[in-house]
């Protein structure tokens, strides 16, 4: 679990493809130790086990399944990913609960600028997935928790704050790109609940 405040990023240094995973190897600054082989990390908003570490460089499988539903089908050597550690009990929840299950991703349709920060405009790929895009919702983008500022069907706003641009990779966005999404878990329980 974790909640969606970013603190690290790390740069992509080598992939290697099989047919059904991927190997990736990611240098950061993220304090790790042998003993935190085996626990799990937020990579842009994805829950992967840490299964090695080398210095400054530490090291993912990814299944077949994550690479279908999130960015990593498309990422290259000198990507720039999110980076959080999963949250402790009784540590502080600043963001909102984040399984890193990603549901699909998100195609940037348009940035402006206001002032200092970004409002961007987001298509979810998954249609079917849209009733689950509220305003005022939590959602996590690339691993970071912000709030949804507008919906209109499967489109959807967020406005992301400079101090937020500084410290993830979503300053590094351009139209088209594509994000991981995740949508608010209670919104997603609450409305199995109710059908």
């Amino acid at each position: 679990m974790f909640n969606g405040i970013i603190h690290n990023t790390g740069k992509v240094r080598t992939i290697r493809k099989f047919k059904n995973s991927i190997l990736l190897d990611i240098e950061s600054n993220l304090y790790l130790k042998k003993k935190d082989i085996g626990s799990s990390i937020s990579c842009n908003g994805v829950c992967l086990t840490l299964t090695k570490t080398l210095g400054k460089r530490i090291y993912f499988y990814v299944s077949s399944e994550t690479i279908k539903r999130s960015t990593f089908k498309i990422i290259k050597i000198g990507d720039l990913i999110n980076l959080e550690k999963s949250i402790n009990f009784g540590q502080e929840i600043s963001g909102h609960f984040i399984q890193g299950h990603v549901d699909s991703v998100a195609k940037i349709k348009n940035i402006n600028f206001i002032d200092k920060s970004w409002l961007v405009k987001l298509e979810i790929k998954d249609k079917k997935l849209s009733k689950f895009l509220q305003e005022k919702a939590s959602i996590s983008i690339n691993g970071v928790s912000l709030t949804i500022s507008k919906v209109s069907k499967k489109i959807f706003e967020l406005n992301i704050i400079p101090h937020t641009l500084k410290l993830t990779n979503l300053k590094t966005l351009k139209k088209n790109d594509l994000v991981n999404v995740e949508l608010d878990i209670f919104g997603k329980y609450i409305y199995k609940f109710t059908i």
